[in-house]
């Protein structure tokens, strides 16, 4: 649509008006200009029900609540020290992940399925960074099933709810039927996933002893200020880094897999960097992710091919605007393509090809969108780049890798919350001699 009718133009969701931006430009000027005026979320019914009545901080409107929610983010939760912090929890997880795929392929090339692989551990990364515990894979080491079992049940629920599309979110008369019973099912799900963070709050008040956990260090500052740090608070945190920071990890892991094995030539590139800065000899540490430029550049591309977040999360204008020469007016969902923008020929050279090259050529990062732009860019870029890297890095240090057939991977997508893989990801690995002397 954007290429038949512009970078800028407007749809009718039902009676709700709708502008998709889709060029550099107009997206500078949406949230460098008009910044401050774009800074709302939209209210629908997924918002209301999920996300704590509109309270957490990717849902709720701009204004003091929201800036409090930002500042503990950026001082307490996703501070590059905060990050750097739980780097022997990512290790664990990763060499977990390493020993596993080791022990599936022997000594000879094995098949492996790396989809529900890549999530379990992206979900234990963050599940013991928020609460110390691990509930995904064969070796969890919660006691009791049961409460494993329901967690993963619900956040599974909760991602696919929240990218449902409501027809009362744009057709308010429809508000007094529940479609598909939408609304039940919303309500349902919350109350689940708020009584299991709930007893996980009461667990890490009642510990005797202090852990490294998010939750546990939230409720430290609770102590001295309970009006700042409340409990949905703290709820609200916890279901914004489930959302945010596991199936985007663990699909750009994916998406970056695919592609590697899609193009062998960087594959090999890549391995040889990770054998002339690291070495042979022992496995790849997280400080040493800056010698690694072109696996930087590998998840850059990936992200530019394969945007977690397709179309960003829409943005509301709270007052009369105007951007690319068009009026906008007040209570207008703004809707930035990133996908389209980060595929123009007009702004990337063999734009829709694998190239991780493209970004040896200084600025070129900078024309990405996957992690938005202004007040509400997400967060967690520090942490999503740092996790993802030191993850492919390692798996490529250690393992040979190729496809399970002559034919390249199927890339189609679903549709999903975020940008996901239509069939699992299966690949043959072998590893590599470093593997047995880090195991050993």
């Amino acid at each position: 649509m954007s290429k038949k009718h512009g970078d800028v133009f407007s749809l009718w969701f039902g009676s709700r008006l709708a502008v998709v931006i889709s060029s550099p430009t107009a997206f500078q000027e949406c949230f460098t200009k008009n910044d401050v005026v774009l800074a709302n979320r939209p209210r629908n019914l997924s918002g209301k029900h999920i996300f704590y009545n509109y309270t957490t901080v990717g849902s709720c409107s701009y204004g003091e609540h929201w800036r409090n929610l930002r500042r503990i983010i950026a001082t307490d939760v996703l501070s590059s020290q905060r990050i750097l912090s739980f780097s022997e929890i990512r290790k664990d997880e990763t060499h977990r992940l390493v020993q596993k795929l080791a022990k599936e392929s022997s000594s000879e090339f094995a098949q492996v399925e790396l989809t529900s692989t890549f999530r379990d551990m992206t979900y234990n990364n963050m599940m013991r960074m928020i609460a110390g515990k691990r509930y995904y894979g064969d070796d969890s080491e919660l006691k009791d099933v049961d409460e494993a079992k329901e967690f993963r049940e619900t956040v599974t629920e909760l991602l696919k709810l929240a990218g449902v599309s409501n027809k009362a979110d744009y057709l308010p008369f429809l508000k007094w039927f529940d479609f598909e019973g939408l609304n039940k099912k919303l309500t349902t799900t919350h109350k689940r996933f708020d009584v299991f963070v709930s007893a996980l709050i009461k667990e890490q008040r009642s510990k005797k002893q202090r852990e490294d956990s998010m939750i546990d260090h939230l409720l430290i500052l609770q102590e001295s200020q309970p009006d700042y740090y409340t409990d949905q608070v703290i709820k609200g945190l916890t279901l914004a880094m489930l959302f945010a920071g596991t199936d985007s990890s663990g699909a750009t892991l994916e998406w970056a897999f695919c592609n590697l094995l899609n193009h062998p030539e960087v594959l090999k590139k890549a391995r040889y960097e990770l054998d002339t800065q690291i070495g042979r000899d022992r496995l790849l540490n997280e400080s040493e992710l800056s010698k690694l430029p072109y696996l930087k550049n590998i998840i850059l591309e990936t992200l530019r091919l394969y945007p977690p977040a397709p179309l960003l999360i829409p943005h509301v204008s709270s007052e009369d605007i105007t951007i690319g020469g068009f009026n906008i007016p007040s209570d207008t969902l703004v809707i930035v393509n990133g996908w389209g923008m980060q595929r123009d020929p007009k702004l990337w050279s063999d734009a829709t090809s694998f190239k991780p090259e493209r970004f040896e050529k200084e600025g070129e990062d900078k024309k990405l969108s996957a992690f938005g732009l202004g007040r509400r860019a997400c967060p967690g870029e520090f942490m999503a780049l740092h996790g993802v890297s030191f993850t492919l890095g390692l798996l490529i240090q250690c393992f040979d890798w190729k496809r399970v057939s002559a034919e390249e991977i199927d890339m189609q997508e679903q549709t999903w919350f975020n940008l996901t893989k239509l069939h699992p990801l299966k690949a043959m690995c072998k590893p590599r001699p470093i593997v047995n002397k880090a195991l050993n």
